[in-house]
Formats: structure tokens, C-alpha cells, sequence
């Protein structure tokens, strides 16, 4: 077995076998509702680990919970107060996230959903990994019988209800739960996991979408994974394996041609976006990776299509100052309005009680050798099927007002 293909089997054993919900173990409550427990400063630590809780101030930051999970490979930041929203994760001088304008962590409080005819959202978009929901994602407007819809919803404006930390041997997991329900409206409850070992360069997260009401309930959920520091460069590359692709509009269809491969910052680069069908193995396991240039760097994401059928890639290469990043996302659909997306069937319903589950593991490859044995992990699953390119945007039901992605 060469090196390449060595690491490949290391690989997949790690990362796509990682899709598996770690046990319970020992348990330490951070904050609850429930238990009217809130400890705005907290340190949790072992061998090789480290858990830090604060609670941060000034300015649109006061009040805003950040933990800090330290597993002696990686540094992850998770905002209870942003519905479990990652805001970055860091290997050594390698960091996921991005450069956002917004510089701050914003509490929701400073939050107006509505302003700039729904936009608001990006008052606080900041995150390297933000979910888009629950009762509704994608762009904003309204909906059928002329209800109103804001940018990528509510969830990650809505602080977590109860949030914990098990330790089961060297095994870390930060537990969370959001509420996104009202009277006359949506009942839905999320859990949501992050987990890795101690020392692994790896970690999963792992979400339940559950609908605690007492009639079905349409839901959506986009994971907005936002990269635009360490990787993304000009001449970087993301790789997936790929049954379609579809520009989402016409300006992203001018570009089609080049949609994996991305420029150095331009001012005023007017995004593109591309609607993906990823192709998956014969358990419907599916990968995306992004690298460097150099191809001695690279990022992966992993998940099940059959949980996650969607995939949108957001080119937003503009200056630095404006927001140099590119989206990974996968997602129940794609980040049109709810209307167009139920037109397309792509609006999934929860029976009441019933619960839908959405794992995606992560990982930071270093060196050439690692990332060719993520590509080639990639390579695989593809397995010489033909990628179908559409060069025109789809025909919406109506039209629709591009509200960004």
C-alpha cells in the first residue's frame, strides 16, 4: 500500500466512521433553563483537554456566552447565545472562518431580523459554521397568503435553552438545545452535538430536528460552513463528488465553467452561487473538500446524502474588508425563497413527534500527502460518474428578488 493510499484508509476510517453519535458519560451543565443554572465563567479540564466558558462584554457583545473546547489538536469557539453557532475552529496557524465585517460576536438582542427588507440577519453574520431555519431558510420576501420571510431564519438568533458538556473517555461532547416555537406557529426543538477525541484532528456535529407540536410542520436547514482565512486563496480549488451543478442565476451562470476554482479578492465581486446534487457511496456517504493552491492544505466535510441531499457553493471574492469567503453548505435544499423551494419539493415536513437527524464531520488536512488522500477519498465515492452541468440558472415559478446568499 503506498503512502497515499495508506492515508486514505486512515482517513476514511477516521473521519467518515466518525458519523456515529458518541455515548453519554460524565456530564457537566454549563447553563439551564430548567435548572435555572448559568455560569458565565467556567473552567472544565483534563488530561490533554480543556473546556473554558465566559461570558463576554462590551459594546453588542455584552452578554454573548463563548466555550472554548481545547482537545490539545484543536481549538473550537461555540456561541450558546447564537443557537450553538461554531464561530471558529483552529489547528496550530490553521484556522476555519472567516474575515467578516461584522468583527464582533453579536448578542441577538442587537438583532433586526426585518430591517433592510429582511436582512438583518447579516447585522451579526459573523460565524465560520451557522445553521439557516428552522421553520424557514434562504432568501427572504414572502411566502404563500403573503407571509413574511427573513433572510436564512431564526435559529441562529435564538440563545440555547440548555447546553452541557460530557466527557466519556477521551471523547468531548458539547450538547446544546434550541427552541424555536410560538403560539400559532412552529414547534420545533433542536439538539445539537459537537463531539471529538482528545488529540484529533477531527470532529462531528450532530443535530436533531424534532417537532414538539401537535400538527405536521414544514421545516428547512442550511449549514452555512463559511471559509475565508488559511485556505481560501486565488488559485484554491474545491473538490466534490458531483452528479449536477446549477448556477443559481444568471451572473453565476456567466461563470460556470470555472465554479470549483477561485480568484484572489476583487472589490465590489458581485457572489456567485451554485446549486449542487452531490453523489454519494453505497451508504449515501458524500465529501466536499477545499485546498490551497499549493495543495499541501485543505479542509473536508462529510455526510450522508441521504440526510442532506443539497449542496450550495457561495463564491463571495470580493475585497478583504467587504468579506473575502466562500460557502460550503449542505443542506434539505437550496437558499431560494421557501415558495420556490416548495414548489420544487425540496420543503420537508416533520410529523408531530417525529424527529429528523444531520451528522457532518470535519477535518484539517496538513501536508500534501494528507490532502491528496482526502481527494482521493473524494475521487472515490465519484467513482468515474458523470458530473451534468446545467449553464443556465433554473426557471423559477415567480419572480424571485436576489437577496444574496
Amino acid at each position: 500500500m503506498n503512502p497515499v493510499e495508506n492515508e486514505m484508509k486512515k482517513y476514511l476510517i477516521g473521519l467518515l466512521s466518525a458519523l456515529a453519535l458518541p455515548a453519554l458519560g460524565e456530564t457537566h451543565v454549563i447553563s439551564s433553563v430548567a435548572q435555572q443554572i448559568n455560569h458565565e465563567n467556567k473552567l472544565i479540564d483534563g488530561k490533554g483537554w480543556r473546556v473554558q466558558v465566559e461570558t463576554l462584554k462590551g459594546g453588542r457583545s455584552e452578554g454573548c456566552q463563548l466555550i472554548t473546547m481545547d482537545n490539545g489538536s484543536l481549538t473550537i469557539r461555540v456561541i450558546p447565545t447564537r443557537g450553538m453557532g461554531v464561530y471558529d475552529v483552529r489547528k496550530g496557524d490553521v484556522r476555519l472562518g472567516w474575515n467578516s465585517p461584522v468583527p464582533e460576536i453579536v448578542h441577538p438582542s442587537y438583532i433586526d431580523l426585518e430591517s433592510r427588507g429582511g436582512l438583518g440577519w447579516l447585522e451579526g453574520f459573523n460565524e465560520w459554521m451557522v445553521r439557516c431555519g428552522l421553520e424557514f431558510a434562504g432568501h427572504p420576501g414572502t411566502d404563500e397568503n403573503d407571509f413574511p420571510l427573513t433572510l436564512h431564519g431564526k435559529i441562529q438568533n435564538i440563545p440555547a435553552s440548555e447546553v452541557s458538556l460530557s466527557v466519556e473517555g477521551k471523547r468531548l461532547t458539547l450538547h446544546g438545545t434550541v427552541y424555536e416555537k410560538f403560539f400559532y406557529g412552529p414547534k420545533l426543538r433542536l439538539d445539537t452535538t459537537l463531539s471529538m477525541e482528545v488529540g484529533s484532528g477531527t470532529f462531528t456535529i450532530s443535530d436533531t430536528i424534532t417537532n414538539i407540536g401537535g400538527a405536521e410542520q414544514e421545516f428547512q436547514i442550511i449549514y452555512h460552513g463559511n471559509y475565508g482565512s488559511s485556505i481560501l486563496e486565488e488559485g484554491a480549488e474545491v473538490v466534490t463528488a458531483t452528479k449536477s451543478v446549477t448556477p443559481m442565476d444568471d451572473n453565476a451562470a456567466k461563470a460556470i465553467g470555472t465554479y470549483t476554482t477561485y480568484g484572489g479578492p476583487v472589490p465590489g465581486f458581485q457572489e456567485e452561487v451554485y446549486l449542487l446534487e452531490p453523489y454519494g457511496d453505497a451508504k449515501g456517504r458524500t465529501m466536499s473538500v477545499l485546498h490551497n493552491k499549493a495543495g499541501d492544505l485543505a479542509t473536508s466535510l462529510a455526510w450522508n446524502i441521504n440526510e442532506l441531499p443539497h449542496l450550495t457553493i457561495w463564491k463571495n471574492t470580493t475585497s478583504r474588508e467587504d468579506g473575502y469567503v466562500t460557502g460550503i453548505e449542505p443542506a434539505t435544499g437550496y437558499p431560494f425563497n421557501r415558495k420556490v423551494e416548495r414548489h420544487f419539493g425540496r420543503v420537508p415536513t416533520l410529523a408531530p413527534g417525529a424527529s429528523r437527524t444531520f451528522t457532518i464531520a470535519y477535518g484539517i488536512h496538513e501536508g500534501t500527502p494528507s490532502v491528496k488522500a482526502a481527494l482521493a477519498a473524494v475521487k472515490k465515492i465519484q467513482g468515474g460518474r458523470k458530473t451534468t452541468v446545467h449553464p443556465e440558472a433554473p426557471e423559477l415559478p415567480k419572480a424571485e428578488a436576489a437577496a444574496g446568499n
